[in-house]
């Protein structure tokens, strides 16, 4: 008579032992008898003891630091290029059964991948389109990990070092570059003066007033850069003309 309560006990502790609990960035993968049996939480839950097991799986993002590699470029460079990782689990089975380590596995394969994307661009290229060289990365490992249930959502470039010789060479290379441009734009400069000097001495040349007009006035500049006392030889015929044209505005106001 005493031992039925005991065993009662013993039962009823042995199916409370079956409750479970998961968060809710937490799914369980239920093996019953060694055979997948389902995916279990979030919250409470309840599997049979003694007969199934269970493996807990966190969904949320996970970033992954892909440490320094050194690597050649397309244009036989060495480089060292690292990188970070973001990926969420979207099948808890799939990464639980088909890959042993999807942590592990994730890592590696994306190392592979950023030391082969960078052996298929010149260097130039790596610096310059980082953006495209990304999604290119995070197509070709997402593609890999789609099978284990793993979602690759970025990748991201942080710090490709290039040696010190090949620094000081893209400096020279800058400067020459920036010199180029400079004497580009000076040369165009003085084109277009040019032009507009042609085009000013044909003006001047079908009209002598303008030219006096604009000889007084280059004077005149003289005069106040350098603080100096200037001797003008004005032509008679432009003093007529100025005369003329005081006596007809004079004749005028009398009328």
């Amino acid at each position: 008579m005493t031992i039925i309560p005991i065993i009662g006990i013993i039962i009823l502790a042995i199916l409370l032992s079956g409750f479970r609990i998961a968060q809710e960035y937490q799914r369980s993968v239920v093996f019953r008898l060694g055979r997948f049996q389902s995916i279990k939480g979030p919250g409470l839950y309840w599997i049979i003891p003694l007969i199934d097991t269970q493996q807990r799986v966190d969904i949320r993002t996970k970033t992954v630091d892909l440490e320094q590699q050194e690597t050649i470029t397309k244009d036989s460079v060495t480089i060292k290029v690292n990188a970070v990782l973001w990926f969420k689990i979207t099948n808890p089975e799939n990464a639980i059964i088909k890959v042993a380590d999807y942590n592990k596995a994730v890592y590696q394969f994306s190392v592979t991948a950023l030391r082969n994307i960078i052996g298929q661009h010149s260097l130039d290229e790596v610096l310059r389109e980082r953006e495209q060289i990304n999604g290119t990365l995070q197509k070709i490992v997402d593609s890999a990990t789609e099978p284990w249930g793993i979602k690759i959502e970025m990748v991201e470039m942080k710090d490709v070092e290039i040696p010190e010789a090949m620094q000081r060479a893209m400096a020279r290379e800058a400067e020459a570059i920036r010199e180029k441009r400079a004497r580009i734009v000076k040369a165009e400069a003085e084109l277009e003066a040019s032009i507009k000097l042609t085009q000013g001495a044909k003006v001047m040349e079908g009209s002598p007033f303008s030219l006096e007009l604009r000889r007084m006035q280059m004077l005149s500049e003289i005069g106040i850069d350098n603080n100096t006392t200037t001797i003008v030889l004005v032509p008679s015929e432009f003093t007529n003309a100025a005369k003329s044209f005081t006596e007809l505005v004079s004749k005028m106001e009398k009328k």
